[in-house]
């Protein structure tokens, strides 16, 4: 089954574990969008530079340090996911007690892990 998954933190840079999910996650099939500094493309998903009102996102996988996520909090708390995925690097304590008094899900986990081993 499909999880729209929202890549934030998204880079065109292919050596970037952000761009390396993007790939994964479409070769298995899921719909992607991604947030980047940078516009451009990663097979075939459109990297924004702007925040959209993306529609049923089943997962946030995040690839933005700690101290740079707190900015969107809120926008990730208003697309409603069903889970946020904390990447290595990525671990925010903080934003965990903030998801769960929002009652969603997070993992503290590797997006990569996860669909190479079918766990995603």
């Amino acid at each position: 089954m499909s999880k729209k998954t929202l890549v934030l933190g998204a880079s065109l840079k292919t050596d970037r574990y952000s761009n390396i999910a993007i790939n994964r996650l479409r070769q298995n099939n899921h719909e992607v969008v991604a947030f980047g500094l940078k516009q451009g493309e990663v097979s075939g998903v459109t990297i924004d530079t702007e925040l959209l009102d993306y529609k049923d996102v089943d997962t946030v996988t995040l690839y933005l340090s700690p101290k740079h996520q707190e900015a969107y909090y809120d926008y990730i708390l208003g697309l409603k996911p069903k889970r946020v995925i904390f990447n290595p690097g990525t671990e925010n304590p903080e934003f965990y007690e903030i998801l769960k008094y929002n009652t969603i899900e997070f993992e503290v986990a590797c997006t990569l892990v996860l669909l190479s081993t079918s766990q995603y």
